[in-house]
């Protein structure tokens, strides 16, 4: 049995879990949040009980001697060199990387040089490697890009209408996100339909704070919402998602602010905050729109309509649907959601759905359509930190 982490540092958080390897057995499981401030959260689950502590963490470099003191220090270990991997997660790999990778001098240059394009993921990603990589010099690292899954692709559905030459001189294209989570929750749709990838047509959405649909057809992705950036696609709790570009320009004179400003107003204060005024967050809308609030309906009507208009234009694309599988925080936890969604697609695709057995659903792998159904529908809660860990023990055999 091997043990390996995996990890998932932000500009100032920190996730890790730690497995025993191949079982994928969780040992433990934590998060740092609220890095370089004098309160940072430390919450770490230890034998099924949640260990909670407020206390000052300047930096990453902190955060993770804390974690691997709490690790020895709650007999998780007894040594820190029982930790023989340490996967990564790392949101951009741009077109170097289609797949999970050791980590190596030219690999980390890379990721350097792609913080470009994920100014707000990257470096924070790279911060936490390298204090990991201080900590545990003897441990093997890898690392697992968002973005790999959509490397596969077309270019007619990754570059923009736009001049050719901003793809080749500056690397603007589609390069969409949350691959870790697509790749997994269709792999396992897969198993569950009893069909052989290579057959299988899934239509992903992955549903949360950020949200991105991707198309998989035979286990690959061949299009995906998310576009050059995590703002693009479909709306989000904050993002605006896809819209007019003419807006841009015509709203930074009429508010007279800067390009800068433009784009925290689109990826912070748009989406269904900026729509209903009341809250980015599913929960908090569908009470505003039991209490009769107008623009939180209007805004949950729009996100629904930005979902289905994308899973119909995904089943075109791929000639042909088997499952569509709801994931992440709104997709696992909002019944009301699943079933809207389905509902305005049931006459194109022939869900049959199971609305008895998906009200009060959370966080549960289950089948939501009846037998017959020509589209299967199913709530798979998605694991990105086993996919993580799964890659690094793998690339560790070799």
């Amino acid at each position: 049995m091997t043990k390996i982490i995996s990890v998932n540092a932000g500009s100032s958080s920190l996730k890790f879990q730690l497995y025993q390897m191949p079982a994928e057995d969780v040992l433990t499981s934590g998060i740092i949040e609220r890095i370089g401030f004098e309160d940072a959260i430390f919450t770490m689950k230890v034998n099924g009980e949640k260990i909670k502590k407020v206390l000052p963490v300047a930096d990453h470099s902190t955060a993770v001697n804390l974690v691997l003191d709490a690790l020895v220090t709650n007999n998780v270990v007894e040594s820190l060199s029982e930790i023989k991997g340490a996967g990564h997660r790392i949101v951009h790999g741009g077109e170097y990387f289609s797949e999970s990778v050791a980590v190596d001098a030219d690999v980390e240059a890379k990721v350097e040089e792609l913080c470009e394009l994920a100014p707000l993921h990257n470096p924070g990603a790279l911060v936490g490697y390298r204090a990991f990589k201080a900590a545990l010099p003897d441990c093997f690292h890898s690392f697992t890009f968002d973005t790999a899954f959509h490397q596969s692709m077309k270019e007619d559905y990754f570059v923009y209408p736009v001049p050719y030459e901003w793809y080749e001189e500056n690397k603007v294209r589609k390069y969409g996100a949350h691959g870790t989570s697509h790749h997994f929750v269709s792999h396992r749709c897969a198993e569950l339909l009893e069909k052989d990838l290579a057959d299988t047509k899934i239509i992903t959405l992955h549903l949360g704070g950020g949200c991105s649909i991707s198309a998989v057809d035979g286990g690959k992705c061949v299009n995906t919402s998310m576009g050059f950036t995590p703002l693009g696609g479909i709306m989000m709790g904050t993002r605006c998602g896809d819209i007019d570009p003419a807006i841009i320009p015509y709203m930074l004179k009429k508010l007279g602010c800067t390009p800068s400003e433009m784009d925290s107003i689109l990826n912070k204060k748009s989406g269904l905050l900026g729509v209903s005024g009341v809250s980015s967050d599913g929960r908090d809308i569908l009470e505003a729109i039991d209490e009769g609030n107008k623009r939180a309906e209007l805004a949950y009507d729009l996100f629904i309509n930005k979902v289905v208009q994308c899973v119909g234009s995904y089943y075109v694309q791929l000639e042909g649907l088997d499952a569509i599988v709801f994931t992440a925080g709104l997709g696992e936890n909002d019944d009301i959601l699943r079933e809207r969604v389905c509902t305005k697609l049931n006459a194109t695709l022939g869900i049959d759905f199971k609305v008895k057995e998906n009200t009060g659903l959370r966080g549960k792998e289950t089948l939501l359509t009846n037998e017959g159904s020509k589209t299967k529908v199913f709530l798979i809660p998605t694991n990105e930190e086993v996919m993580i860990a799964g890659d690094c023990f793998k690339l560790l055999g070799k």
